[in-house]
């Protein structure tokens, strides 16, 4: 059985029958290119959505401190005589503010995650040239 494809082979120069080629060195870093950019897109596209994340909750958590703030009151014995309500609402900010802080602690070790990624990718492939 080998000797039939040994003398096939012998015939046409390669086992399919066709002779072996290979693509063009300007398609295969075309498509390096390609590659690298899919990636580089990627973490753009996640960083982007990270930061923009980040300074919208950042907004939002500054807003909820200016309400919490104007609620507290500013007499030193505030709390003492405070209406139970006005007490809710110190407590449901208090949550709210806790909250946005831990996930905006979230994202910025996210986003320098995703910088981190970009940096190595840029590293690793010093050929790539991010587009203008």
């Amino acid at each position: 059985m080998f000797q039939l494809f040994l003398r096939k082979l012998a015939r046409s120069g390669s086992p399919g029958g066709e002779d072996f080629k290979v693509r063009s060195h300007e398609r295969d870093e075309a498509t390096d290119r390609q590659r690298v950019e899919t990636v580089m897109n990627a973490i753009e596209t996640v960083l982007s959505a990270a930061e923009n994340e980040q300074k919208g909750l950042s907004q939002r958590v500054e807003d909820v401190l200016a309400r919490a703030a104007v609620t507290v009151g500013n007499a030193s014995d505030e709390y003492l005589d405070r209406e139970p309500l006005d007490t809710h609402h110190q407590d449901l900010f208090s949550e709210e503010i806790s909250n946005g802080q831990r996930r905006l602690k979230s994202l910025a070790d996210s986003v320098s995650h995703f910088k981190f990624l970009r940096a190595a990718v840029v590293s690793r492939f010093p050929d790539y040239k991010r587009p203008a």
